[in-house]
């Protein structure tokens, strides 16, 4: 009589359904990630048999994986160090490019006047290199920490604006005039109806200038950081110590990998609505 009333229980019932729901959920999951690493997994066989049985390998300028794996693990601490400079540069001139990007976009893109004065400077100043601001800035600023940390400002600026910007222009008239119903004016208007709206073009802006912010900052190290991931790339190359060189690189590559992810998170978490 036990075992007939454990087979009518609903959780005994439940749990194969479960196991499987979680069975499939995992392999699912794996297939994916394999799925996302097959190039990667494809490209470092490839530089493996180049290394190995090609003339390729004896390019001092192709280091092996062993020997650019050995490289990466002996220079973690120095990589370590230049990682908490380099976001020491990173981190100050994004966040002021976010802020300001989406105020004066959600602002500018509300206001067909200010539209008129500010867009025809946009279009002329936002396609400008960043790059070319490196040597002035420099000149310029007191510090190189403070003049890199102007050309990451400016590089993530302009993205993050005109997509803030875009989001703002593209709200629908609906939504317009239900605010006008409610009587949203100004700071609650913008941060209630306006600034939820336009948070996809917002956290597109974002990447982009993200992305950006990581090249820039990579740039602006060559020209005279004492510490930094680019300037670890430029320090080993000048010294042909290639093996620390492509590690440097890799692991430059990794972080900025980690860095989009989580901004990826930080989207999919803020924009739960889209799921």
């Amino acid at each position: 009589m036990s075992e007939t009333l454990a087979l009518d229980h609903p959780e005994a019932q439940v749990a194969p359904a479960r196991s499987g729901h979680t069975g499939a959920t995992w392999s699912a999951r794996l297939g994916n990630l394999f799925e996302a690493s097959l190039i990667w997994l494809v490209l470092l066989g490839g530089w493996f048999l180049a290394a190995e049985f090609t003339p390729l390998g004896d390019n001092p300028l192709v280091p092996s994986p062993q020997l650019t794996l050995r490289s990466l693990w002996e220079s973690l601490p120095e990589l370590w160090v230049g990682t908490l400079s380099s976001f020491s540069i990173l981190l100050p001139g994004f966040a002021l490019a976010s802020v300001l990007g989406i105020v004066s976009g959600l602002g500018i893109g509300t206001s067909p006047r200010l539209q008129r004065v500010f867009f025809p400077f946009a279009r002329v100043a936002a396609p400008v290199p960043p790059t070319v601001y490196i040597p002035y800035a420099i000149a310029i600023l007191p510090t190189f920490k403070l003049s890199a940390i102007f050309v990451v400002f400016i590089g993530a600026f302009w993205p993050i604006f005109q997509n803030a910007a875009a989001g703002a222009h593209a709200l629908e008239q609906r939504y317009r005039d239900n605010a006008s119903i409610l009587g949203l004016t100004g700071f609650e208007y913008h941060w209630r109806v306006v600034f939820p709206a336009a948070l996809p073009h917002i956290f597109s802006g974002m990447a982009v200038g993200l992305g950006f912010s990581f090249i820039l900052l990579t740039v602006a190290e060559l020209f005279g950081a004492n510490a930094g991931l680019g300037r670890f790339v430029q320090y080993y190359a000048d010294f042909a110590d290639y093996p620390k060189m492509v590690a440097g690189i890799l692991y430059t590559g990794l972080v900025t990998f980690l860095a989009m992810t989580g901004l990826e998170a930080l989207k999919r978490r803020a924009l739960f609505w889209q799921r």
